[in-house]
């Protein structure tokens, strides 16, 4: 976002708010004019004043007091710095609701609401869920505009209380990659019979499932490999223990975690097939999600195996480019088995992943979200 803001506007700034959970607690933000960056500052009153409660939340889960933190530090900001926005993009409700008060007083003239991360479910015990679900509505419709990285969120909102016709227009803005991520090997350079999974090892997205599928993968492809990237405990434990207990061995291959994007695409980029085995856990995220590791398995030119969990999975599966099956060992057995011996449809879905995934890049996604705002690009 900020390359792409900073080359198109006379002044951008950016306000970043640490996760809970981790060393910083306080926001920081980069000012730039233009495309050079003339400031950066972590001075923000109200979070110095929360900081010892701030600190003493050690889990990485949602916590109030953060969300009070953020609404106050980017209020902070804007009012005390004695400037007008032409354009407010809040992450989150707390931040689209801090732009709308902003709105209000006269400070920023449009408000969008920029949401990554949906669920009708998501927290418990139910107040603390109503009044998650309560402020997802209230910047729905205050905002001037919603962006949903998913198509699936909005008739999620409606299905728990939403009045589509009091909410503010929404524009899809999918996740998207950089040019230099779009980038896939020749056919023989790929490593024969390889599986890759990419992401966070929680259980919900599959990991455990994939080394189960691929136990059974090798009774017909005795040499499938499985390529794991991603790392944190106790999930690497884990995971490491159930390849012991399937006797895999060196069939799973643990490559750790890889900060470098560009980097992970080209790592990627080696094997045959991306595997995103989410499990279908009632109220989980993914539901509602844009899966960002099945469009980095298709910039790499990898056919997808999914599960009937993420919307995305649906588009890739009708555009030729991958196959979703049941969030089971067997299913997914069943599915890569396929791909992997027919090498005639795996060269037609490879093709069809390079073809979807050549014009999924951030500009582009912002460009066509800013044009349907009116904005000239």
């Amino acid at each position: 976002m900020t390359y792409f803001f900073t080359k198109r506007s006379k002044r951008f700034t950016l306000i970043e708010q640490p996760h809970p959970g981790g060393d910083s607690v306080i926001p920081y933000l980069e000012a730039y004019k233009g495309a050079r960056r003339v400031g950066c500052s972590r001075f923000f009153l109200s979070s110095f004043l929360l900081y010892p409660l701030l600190k003493l939340v050690h889990d990485q889960s949602t916590s109030p007091i953060f969300k009070i933190r953020d609404f106050l530090s980017v209020v902070e900001f804007v009012f005390f710095g004695n400037r007008r926005y032409d354009l407010f993009i809040g992450l989150e409700a707390v931040n689209a609701i801090a732009g709308i008060l902003l709105r209000k007083l006269g400070l920023v003239k449009t408000v969008v609401y920029y949401v990554s991360d949906y669920s009708p479910d998501r927290y418990k015990p139910k107040w603390v869920n109503d009044l998650y679900l309560f402020l997802d509505r209230f910047a729905a419709k205050h905002s001037d505009f919603v962006w949903d990285v998913s198509l699936a969120m909005m008739p999620a909102r409606i299905k728990v209380g939403l009045d589509p016709q009091k909410a503010a227009p929404l524009i899809h803005v999918p996740n998207a990659l950089f040019p230099k991520q779009i980038s896939y090997l020749p056919y023989s350079r790929v490593v024969p019979n390889s599986l890759v999974f990419v992401g966070t090892l929680g259980w919900i997205n599959g990991p455990d499932l994939a080394i189960k599928a691929l136990k059974i993968v090798l009774k017909s492809v005795p040499g499938a490999t499985l390529h794991v990237y991603g790392s944190g405990e106790p999930d690497m434990t884990r995971l490491k223990r159930l390849t012991g207990k399937l006797k895999l061995g060196e069939k799973v291959v643990f490559h750790g975690f890889v900060s470098d994007q560009v980097k992970l695409s080209q790592e990627t980029a080696k094997y045959m097939l991306g595997l995103a085995p989410y499990l279908a856990t009632p109220g989980s995220p993914r539901w509602w999600a844009d899966a960002t590791k099945t469009r980095l398995y298709l910039a790499a030119g990898l056919p997808v195996i999914t599960t009937q969990v993420p919307p995305l999975g649906k588009e890739i599966e009708r555009d030729g480019a991958g196959i979703i099956a049941d969030d089971t060992p067997t299913s997914q057995a069943i599915a890569i088995t396929k791909l992997l011996k027919n090498k005639v449809l795996y060269k037609k879905m490879r093709i069809n992943a390079i073809k979807r995934a050549r014009n999924n890049t951030w500009e582009n996604t912002y460009k066509n979200a800013l044009r349907k705002m009116g904005y000239k690009i």
